[in-house]
């Protein structure tokens, strides 16, 4: 059995679209096509591939027979991961994940250039606190440039952090897989606003549980609508939290993971008992 916690390929593919740099791009290209071979080969080799959405799933159906595919969603701890009645920090901004992951940084350098600056336009006294170990030297300069943003390094517990936003942000440009950011601040009951690839299979509904925006104009007006309303940020994070107990839970994942362990060792069994 294979666990594939991304889809490999997908990452550096996304990569190759948004860089900027001639080498940079050339060499996302390579490590793109080198990793698709890869993954072909591997995930061909065992009897069953675990991937933790349909969207990566159906990545892999194009070359692996669907019975050989099952999804295992990313889990929470919705007993830890819960509201925690603190005063939010007013117009705050809240980004958590480890910063020396390229799609985290390259998340924070495109939201500081591109969509901090719109947001501003409406709500000058905006904060970003970015939480999360080891942050780059080009996120170091950055916040030496950018007053309104902190890093925090590493952290024992994001818990309070994420408590004290107004708005947990996810605005990747690049990645694969399921965020576990975004699930562990909906636990919490916090709004999010993230871009489609941020929040790529998860079945959120845009509106309801979550706001979705794609370009630069359109998340920093998402946000800013946010951080002028309350009551819609409160209403957001309870639908968001219902979400999240009803799928994501440990015991809701667990029994789906169990399951698809039993069928992999009766397939196994009835294998061998036959000779095949």
């Amino acid at each position: 059995m294979l666990f594939t916690h991304n889809v490999e390929a997908a990452i550096w593919r996304r990569h190759y679209e948004v860089a900027s740099s001639p080498i940079w791009k050339a060499i996302s290209w390579g490590e793109w096509r080198k990793m698709e071979a890869s993954e072909r080969r591997y995930l061909r080799l065992a009897d069953r591939v675990l991937t933790v959405s349909e969207t990566d799933r159906d990545a892999f159906a194009g070359f692996l027979a669907p019975g050989k595919l099952t999804v295992i969603s990313t889990a929470v701890d919705v007993d830890y991961f819960q509201p925690i009645p603190v005063e939010e920090t007013a117009n705050s901004l809240v980004f958590t994940g480890s910063m020396d992951w390229l799609p985290n940084e390259d998340a924070m350098l495109y939201f500081v250039d591109a969509i901090l600056p719109l947001i501003k336009q409406q709500c000058p006294d905006v904060s970003l606190e970015v939480v999360g170990r080891s942050p780059s030297r080009k996120l170091q300069a950055l916040a030496e440039r950018e007053k309104s943003v902190r890093l925090t390094g590493w952290v024992e517990d994001i818990r309070p952090f994420v408590a004290r936003g107004s708005i947990c942000i996810v605005p990747l440009r690049i990645g694969g897989g399921t965020r576990l950011k975004i699930l562990e601040a909906m636990a919490m009951s916090k709004a999010v606003v993230s871009t489609s690839v941020g929040a790529e299979g998860l079945p959120v509904q845009a509106g309801e549980n979550i706001l979705l925006a794609d370009t630069p104009g359109d998340f920093a007006d998402s946000v800013v609508s946010l951080l002028r309303d309350s009551k819609e940020r409160k209403r957001m994070g309870a639908s968001a939290r219902v979400l999240v107990q009803e799928k994501y839970s440990w015991p809701k994942v667990a029994e789906n993971f169990a399951r698809a362990l039993h069928d992999v060792v009766i397939s196994f069994k009835a294998r061998d008992v036959s000779g095949n």
